[in-house]
């Protein structure tokens, strides 16, 4: 009999839209996937080249379980160049992807009857980790005439004495927002003044647009950085999601802590992916500077060509490499024999209708919206775009 704890979670749906959308390609079907997170790019040149280097010169075997030193050292000077932070190597945790990061950090910190406040829309994986180590998600709801930014009153009317930590993703997945800094300064005092936990996802902060400046809340001084996990890693700004390659910086004792689980779960990360993001950090940095300048085309291109359909209302996000359109006003309407009375609705039509491969917002805790990932061609996006919109007009 399967313990209870397994039966609380539910399979990632990003991933599953992604697997449902491949599946249909090897069909034969023409798809425009639109549901994955992942960056459309090749990894760069010289970040492979570092890993063929790594395999050719042997560098096979096991390493410490919280990464190489080299690496860290990587990781410590990316701190302290882009984001103001120092770090020793004792704060710092090489893992196999964020999300994994993310894991050892819900099984170092959080236990039976623990608060996590987690703003909804939020990414998928945060509520269920927390529900993995018996902790409660406190899902808090944003909206978007804020830009899905948290305000500081609302987290700290929901901060209990059970209240552990807090979840802050910037540049969002889903709604591709970033925060400013004046509400992570409200939100880092509150964090202080009720002596709690911050947990900074920071995976998209190398793609901001529209002159938004990505800002580490643990940048605020050492209080609050004594408080925070800083969480990043190299998927989206290297193009490297299958390399598995994420890291955590934090108060020693913690990542002390997550590097014991490790050590007892998985072990290191990749030797190989290792040396290659060696190679990501300290190597030329123009692709990132490419993949934006490409993103930020197909994000205007993307968010104008939404808000001409009908019923669509789309913000534009200042972050990440997703759009968040809020499609509500179409519920209620029908095709045929099919009804759209929510985001799931709207994505299976979308997708069984039209071959457009998205994910409904339920998935991140708001039914009124659909993610669109933009993580895609130009021709995909002017394809999707054009199905969209076809299949739209047909609701009635």
């Amino acid at each position: 009999m399967l313990y209870e704890r397994a039966m609380r979670i539910k399979p990632s749906p990003t991933l599953a839209v992604d697997a449902k959308a491949k599946a249909m390609k090897a069909q034969g079907m023409d798809v425009v996937n639109f549901g994955v997170g992942e960056p459309d790019f090749d990894t760069p040149e010289h970040v492979k080249e570092a890993a063929i280097k790594a395999i050719r010169d042997g560098f096979t075997k096991y390493t410490p379980v919280g990464g190489i030193d080299e690496l860290k050292d990587g990781i410590i000077s990316k701190f302290k160049n882009d984001n103001g932070l120092e770090y020793a190597k004792e704060e710092i945790l090489v893992s196999c992807g964020a999300k994994h990061s993310l894991y050892n950090i819900a099984q170092a910190l959080f236990g039976a009857g623990d608060e996590v406040i987690i703003p909804s829309p939020y990414w998928v994986s945060y509520p269920d980790q927390a529900l993995l180590n018996d902790a409660v998600p406190v899902i808090v709801r944003t909206y978007e005439e804020d830009n899905f930014m948290l305000k500081p009153d609302v987290l700290e009317s929901k901060i209990t004495k059970k209240t552990k930590a807090l979840i802050i993703n910037s540049p969002s997945n889903p709604t591709g927002f970033a925060y400013d800094k004046k509400t992570l300064e409200a939100i880092a005092d509150i964090a202080l003044k009720h002596n709690i936990f911050v947990i900074s996802d920071e995976i998209y902060e190398k793609l901001v647009y529209d002159g938004a400046q990505h800002i580490s809340i643990a940048s605020f001084g050492k209080d609050i950085k004594d408080k925070t996990i800083v969480v990043n890693g190299l998927s989206k700004s290297h193009a490297m999601t299958g390399w598995r390659i994420g890291y955590a910086a934090g108060p020693k004792d913690i990542i002390k802590a997550m590097t014991n689980i490790q050590s007892q779960s998985t072990s290191n990360p990749t030797s190989i992916a290792q040396k290659a993001a060696v190679a990501a950090l300290t190597g030329p940095q123009d692709f990132t500077a490419m993949m934006h300048a490409e993103f930020d085309k197909r994000r205007n291109f993307l968010v104008d060509g939404l808000n001409s359909i009908g019923g669509v209302k789309c913000l534009k996000p200042n972050g990440a490499f997703y759009a968040f359109p809020n499609v509500s006003k179409l519920y209620g309407k029908r095709a045929g024999d099919r009804a759209i009375n929510s985001s799931f609705d709207m994505a299976m039509y979308l997708l069984e209708e039209a071959n457009v491969a998205l994910v409904h917002g339920e998935a991140f805790g708001d039914d009124s919206y659909i993610r669109i990932s933009y993580a895609t061609s130009m021709e995909n996006i002017k394809k999707g775009l054009d199905r969209i919109k076809e299949a739209v007009s047909k609701l009635k």
